[in-house]
């Protein structure tokens, strides 16, 4: 089940480890009140609707990937998904392996409600992931990583660490035609989208300052309101250039420093040993960026898979409904 590009691309390259497994994709989807949302269009700056939907349908034709929108052709025999803030009733019967999507957010007072209120996880963004506890193994990106999932009160028995595509093999990205070099990259994000506060003014004043006399490369994040954005840089930066689409990493590749707000693609300049502005600290980062194994995160995934799909059914291991939370979340996603 995949979501935004980003994880639909690292669902794909899992599933090209398994070639004989039947394996087919769907946009992310819900179901219960957060479908209602979604099919009204208010969920469509987020993974549920919009650009994210559009652009991994777009995903699946030209790749050739089988679709089963909303997985209706169920029950399958493993679900892998790279988020478990929500988790359609359709899928709970299935077992489940999550797949680290990227960096997590802060934990900041929404953290504090969905951990210890029960609040629907998807309150608290990326920073609840792993914690539904609805999966039989959650593939993460480091040490690191497991460590602060550790912290976080997730299973340390279903946490793997296999690294997570896309963000495994940071040199690779080296290679490629984009036609600058030696800019000061600037990455947006879609915090207003998700309703948490972004001062964008001075985010890019500050973006400003750290560039210097360097050419400016800005890069709107996918989600956001792009034409509210674009107007926004002009009034800081009205010579530069603005791209809405385009592959971040091989960006971040040829740049001179990296100004960003929240976005996974922080790790690959932390691997590439860029110069970063970004509100998280360097060595935050560096504790917790993604192994760089060569681009074998997928494989190793897939081996997790294969596991998983060797195991006897075990009823008790994936149970219809998710224990140990509130009705309130089971009420929003359908029971």
């Amino acid at each position: 089940m995949g979501g935004s590009l980003n994880q639909t691309g690292i669902l794909h390259k899992i599933t090209r480890n398994l070639p004989d497994v039947d394996c087919r994709f769907t946009p992310f989807f819900a179901q219960g009140f957060y479908a209602f949302l979604a099919k009204t269009g208010a969920l469509n700056y987020t993974i549920m609707g919009g650009a994210h939907r559009r652009a991994t349908l777009k995903y699946i034709r030209e790749n050739n990937l089988v679709l089963d929108e909303e997985a209706r052709q169920g029950p399958y025999d493993l679900i892998l998904t790279c988020t478990d803030l929500i988790i359609p009733p359709r899928l709970r019967e299935s077992p489940i392996v999550l797949v680290q999507e990227g960096i997590t957010e802060n934990e900041g007072l929404a953290y504090w409600l969905v951990k210890n209120l029960r609040f629907p996880r998807v309150m608290a963004n990326t920073a609840a992931t792993g914690l539904s506890d609805a999966y039989v193994y959650f593939c993460v990106a480091s040490a690191g990583y497991r460590s602060l999932f550790i912290h976080k009160g997730v299973d340390p028995r279903k946490i793997i660490v296999t690294g997570i595509p896309n963000f495994d093999h940071a040199a690779s990205y080296r290679n490629n035609h984009f036609p600058y070099r030696g800019y000061a990259l600037v990455a947006t994000s879609s915090i207003r989208e998700t309703f948490g506060f972004d001062d964008r003014m001075a985010f890019l004043r500050k973006a400003k300052s750290k560039a210097g006399k360097r050419r400016v490369i800005v890069k709107l994040h996918p989600n956001e309101d792009q034409k509210r954005a674009e107007e926004e840089i002009r009034q800081v930066f009205p010579d530069c250039l603005i791209f809405h689409e385009g592959n971040l990493h091989e960006m971040i590749a040829n740049c001179d420093i990296l100004i960003a707000q929240n976005t996974s693609a922080i790790f690959t300049a932390v691997a590439l040993r860029k110069r970063i502005y970004t509100s998280i600290p360097r060595k935050t980062l560096r504790q917790l960026l993604p192994q760089q194994n060569g681009g074998v995160s997928a494989e190793r995934i897939a081996e997790v898979c294969r596991k998983v799909l060797d195991t006897p059914p075990v009823l008790e291991r994936h149970p219809k409904r998710i224990f140990g939370r509130s009705l309130f979340p089971d009420l929003l996603e359908g029971l």
